[in-house]
């Protein structure tokens, strides 16, 4: 069942030569994933084709290309992690609490660039145009413990108490929010006079070294509480994981559930979210673009490296179009003994780690083995797409075009509900949408392809956080934040984390541009 045969035969020859080709044989060598066949026979379910435009056959036209942008969000469960040196349970309520006790900021202040979120370390907002722009080194400030100490606030009794604490103006200070309860009233105010946090310009030495791009101690770069290891090995001691994940479980009178592990790229606790959103979105549309070998040395002496060809595509973040070599050793936590910048979804593989030091690499013109991950800090996750397939970036801002057109650019460049060409997107710096972790401000997302629910249409959206928010956190109008393949049926072939769907209307609320490398 399922093969497909072709028939040869010369007008010379009696012979006949029938050859088969199994066709999930075929689309796991075109995509790179295993395929878990059905028993039952094949079915799909087609969906109606409805008009995306009156003018059908049209393409849309590029836009003129931005000018520096300075896409990119730090990951805040990565941040934690390595901050603490402990795993987060990301698929709880409580790691809100987690990241804004840890980030010193309140959770739904955490994803916008106007709150000055330390997310956003180095860069700063411009209202006017709604973008992101990079701070002066000497705008960066380096906060030390005694910074942090809070007042004692044991001894107030009234409210001109405060200001003897150095709280100024109290007449015109932002309520952030007022409530009345048992004929008692509940402030709470923003008093960064007297009491400072991390911010976007004020870092401690520890955050500075793990995000920003500007050093404050000289010598050789290496992360706190990090350490360069060789993961080679690590790699053969880890392919549990995936042999166990690959595991089909059988419980006796149910149904039969498969699990699967797959080596997404998933940002680390840089804020290089444009480099590994272009990242993923190159390796989903064609994963031949990408090498992945990193199981192909036979020999103990070997000298074991990964070649990696970057192409030249012109202005920041960029250099001449060759191949980066690099070799096994990135940087991993002391204390958990993760990696703490890009990582595989499944944590079985390093070449997304291994792309990442090789881009630092290759746009640093450093040739030590241990380049400066942060230099990465910000960019054009368009422009990064190219640079990783070689092909010719293309942009469209959203406010120029209809939800009807952007999601017809979309459909153009998928088959079967799945992009075919490398897609990617970025939202505004501001806006009041961006107050959770799965719609962020200043932040870039892989555009996987599109799907249908009712009659509304979606546009499929993978955050490189490769986290969803836990449910009940935030209300997203028009946002699908569970899909399963059943929904799209592509979802069998990534794993869920980070994975949703805006209607279309609402994409264009939220995203300032998106892009195709082609």
């Amino acid at each position: 069942m399922g093969d497909l045969r072709f028939s040869s035969s010369s007008s010379g020859s009696q012979d006949n030569r029938t050859f088969n080709i199994d066709p999930y044989t075929l689309v796991e060598a075109l995509l790179g994933q295993k395929l878990e066949k059905p028993s039952d026979g094949l079915q799909a379910d087609y969906e109606e084709v409805k008009p995306m435009s009156s003018r059908r056959g049209n393409k849309m036209h590029p836009d003129s290309p931005p000018k520096d942008i300075n896409v990119g969000a730090v990951n805040p469960y990565a941040l934690c992690e390595a901050l603490i040196g402990r795993k987060i349970d990301k698929y709880s309520p409580t790691s809100a609490t987690i990241l804004s006790n840890v980030l010193q900021t309140d959770y739904d202040e955490l994803f916008d660039m106007k709150h000055n979120s330390v997310l956003f370390a180095g860069l700063k907002l411009d209202e006017k145009d709604r973008k992101a722009e990079r701070l002066n080194e000497k705008d960066m400030k380096i906060l030390k413990e005694r910074d942090l100490m809070t007042p004692d606030l044991s001894e107030v009794e009234r409210l001109d108490d405060l200001e003897h604490l150095g709280l100024k103006d109290f007449a015109k200070m932002k309520v952030k929010m007022a409530r009345m309860q048992n004929g008692k009233m509940h402030l709470v105010l923003n008093a960064h006079s007297i009491g400072k946090t991390v911010s976007n310009r004020d870092l401690t030495m520890t955050i500075n070294e793990l995000v920003s791009e500007y050093r404050k101690q000289g010598g050789h770069w290496s992360p706190p509480n990090g350490t360069w290891r060789d993961m080679y090995d690590r790699l053969f001691q880890d392919v549990n994981k995936r042999l166990i994940g690959d595991i089909a479980m059988f419980r006796l009178g149910e149904e039969r559930i498969a699990m699967h592990g797959f080596d997404d790229p998933t940002q680390g606790c840089s804020s290089n979210s444009w480099l590994i959103a272009a990242l993923f979105s190159v390796f989903w549309a064609d994963p031949s673009c990408i090498n992945r070998a990193t199981r192909v040395h036979h020999d103990q002496n070997q000298k074991r490296k990964l070649a990696i060809k970057f192409h030249d595509k012109g202005g920041h973040n960029n250099s001449k179009t060759e191949t980066v070599e690099v070799n096994y050793e990135i940087p991993i936590n002391n204390s958990n003994n993760e990696p703490i910048y890009c990582r595989s979804s499944d944590g079985a593989d390093i070449w997304p780690s291994l792309y990442e030091k090789a881009f630092a690499k290759w746009i640093t013109g450093s040739n030590t083995e241990h380049p400066d991950i942060t230099k990465t800090h910000c960019g054009d996750p368009v422009k990064a797409m190219a640079q990783i397939n070689g092909q010719d970036p293309h942009y469209f801002q959203t406010e120029k075009h209809s939800a009807c057109s952007l999601l017809g650019l979309v459909r153009q460049n998928c088959v079967n509900f799945k992009t075919i060409n490398p897609m990617t997107a970025w939202t505004y710096a501001t806006g009041d949408m961006y107050q959770g972790s799965n719609i962020v401000a200043n932040h870039a997302y892989s555009v996987l392809g599109y799907t249908f629910k009712g009659d509304k249409q979606y546009i499929v959206l993978r955050n490189p956080w490769g986290v969803t928010e836990p449910l009940g956190l935030n209300s997203y109008p028009d946002l699908l934040e569970r899909l399963t393949p059943d929904q799209w049926h592509p979802a069998a072939m990534l794993d869920h984390g980070g994975l949703f769907a805006l209607e279309a209307r609402a994409f264009k609320h939220c995203f300032a541009w998106i892009g195709i490398a082609d």
